[in-house]
């Protein structure tokens, strides 16, 4: 602009002295920092438990564990600020992370006493049900979605072990009816459990968590049912399955537009693109093998056209009108 004539010298000396004098935001980078310093020392306390339990004892690595997850929930607990349904003032960024460390070391703790004293025996759906009993009220306890995170993991992880254990822990086959049935369930239970605290205004910041999770939960399995019905060529179900994840993306997609959510839209996008172009397969597929090449050749150019349009308007599509009742200060919004 100052060679174009546009900013007279003495306005771009001012512009550009004001920005070498300007601070550079650490946030992101520290927090990055944090979590990794709270994930390597967690971990390093089990390898380093792994090495020498012969050496150090049961009872001492017990009350060890013990004494660090009570002293990281403790200190938490001191700097927790007073209980709201909405966004809790921070009192200390310390205790956050102490709080993640606490729940880490209770899944340490509760893995180790399992393994070595078989507390809950061979109710292995109990072992993960207990993480989630303790953390999801820790959650809103302390108002920390990285524990809601790690109570709904927990969560699921019971479910799946609850409606097939044999299957999981045995055959490994991880993606059968009962499981695809239970992840579509509880998926469609958390986007339920989102969308109420978000209207009702019940902790509303966590419905980013809820619905994060849920439609990843629910639209992964229902992906796996819709790849299922087109090998064993049941069109009839895959359709079926097919409009029920277009619901869930378009649902998706009216809230991303309203929250302003790049994330949901992604992943509303994505999905959508996934179910469209299973659908094309079915239909060549259907027709003949004679059109594979010729429907391959249209329509794999023109999706990565639509593509690279979508993501062009990207701005334009999110920012467009919102939906019925205000968009909620949520993280999804950032």
């Amino acid at each position: 602009m100052q060679a174009r004539g546009l900013l007279p010298p003495t306005q771009a000396a001012t512009i550009a002295a004001a920005d070498q004098a300007r601070p550079f935001s650490l946030h992101y980078e520290l927090r990055a920092l944090l979590y990794l310093g709270t994930t390597l020392l967690a971990g390093g306390l089990g390898v380093l438990i792994y090495q020498h339990i012969d050496s150090i004892g049961h009872g001492v690595i017990i009350a060890v564990v013990a004494g660090l997850m009570a002293a990281c929930l403790g200190y938490a607990a001191r700097h927790r600020a007073a209980f709201t349904w909405g966004i809790a003032p921070k009192t200390s960024i310390g205790a956050d992370y102490l709080l993640i460390l606490g729940c880490l070391l209770f899944v340490v703790l509760e893995s180790y006493v399992q393994y070595q004293y078989h507390i809950f025996g061979d109710q292995y759906g109990l072992a993960t049900a207990v993480p989630a009993l303790v953390f999801l009220p820790l959650a809103y306890w302390f108002d920390h979605r990285g524990v809601l995170a790690m109570g709904l993991t927990a969560l699921a992880s019971w479910v799946g072990l609850t409606v097939a254990p044999l299957a999981v822990l045995t055959e490994n086959e991880f993606w059968n009816d009962h499981i695809r049935g239970a992840a579509i369930g509880l998926g469609l239970v958390l986007m339920a459990a989102g969308f109420y605290s978000e209207h009702r205004g019940r902790k509303a910041h966590f419905a980013f968590t809820y619905l994060l999770l849920g439609s990843n939960l629910a639209l992964a399995a229902l992906a796996t049912v819709l790849l299922d019905g087109i090998m064993h060529e049941r069109f009839l179900a895959g359709m079926s399955t097919a409009l029920l994840m277009l619901g869930l993306c378009a649902g998706l997609f009216w809230y991303a537009r309203r929250t302003h959510s790049y994330w949901f839209l992604l992943l509303a996008a994505g999905y959508a693109y996934f179910v469209a172009s299973c659908i094309f397969i079915q239909l060549i597929l259907a027709l003949g093998d004679g059109l594979i090449v010729a429907g391959a050749f249209i329509y794999f150019p023109a999706s990565a056209l639509a593509v690279v349009l979508f993501f062009i308007n990207l701005k334009n599509i999110l920012h467009g009108s919102t939906g019925a009742f205000p968009a909620s200060k949520s993280p999804s919004a950032s």
